[in-house]
């Protein structure tokens, strides 16, 4: 995926999208520095945190139709050395405080991971 697609996705996000990035964006979220619509590995994340080797995936109501490409992009991204988080729409919307805590949560576990071997360049 290229950049200039990632750059239409952070022009045309979704409401659950933009709920969380109020949350994450400026470091607002213990200091973590996310970004938006992130390429890795030939995906597009939604929200990333580099230092920590971090992603977040919302996922809408299409996700259900395709377990089995999104278990295959999981497995690719975290082979590059990330940890992939996956939250629904709905959750982010109904449960904001608890998908925070999961992301603290998160951001804990990534921190005390072995040493990976270096990220791929994000382009």
């Amino acid at each position: 995926m290229s950049k200039p697609f990632a750059r239409r996705l952070r022009a045309t996000s979704t409401p659950a999208e933009s709920l969380l990035w109020r949350e994450l964006r400026a470091s607002k979220l213990d200091g973590l520095k996310f970004r938006r619509q992130t390429p890795i590995a030939g995906y597009i994340a939604d929200f990333c945190c580099y230092e920590l080797g971090l992603t977040i995936e919302l996922d809408g109501k299409h996700h259900a139709e395709q377990p089995i490409s999104d278990a295959e992009r999981r497995t690719v991204i975290e082979s590059h050395g990330f940890l992939e988080l996956r939250f629904t729409n709905d959750e982010v919307k109904e449960r904001l405080d608890w998908v925070l805590q999961e992301i603290r949560r998160a951001a804990d576990i990534a921190r005390c991971r072995a040493p990976r071997r270096p990220f791929p360049r994000l382009d």
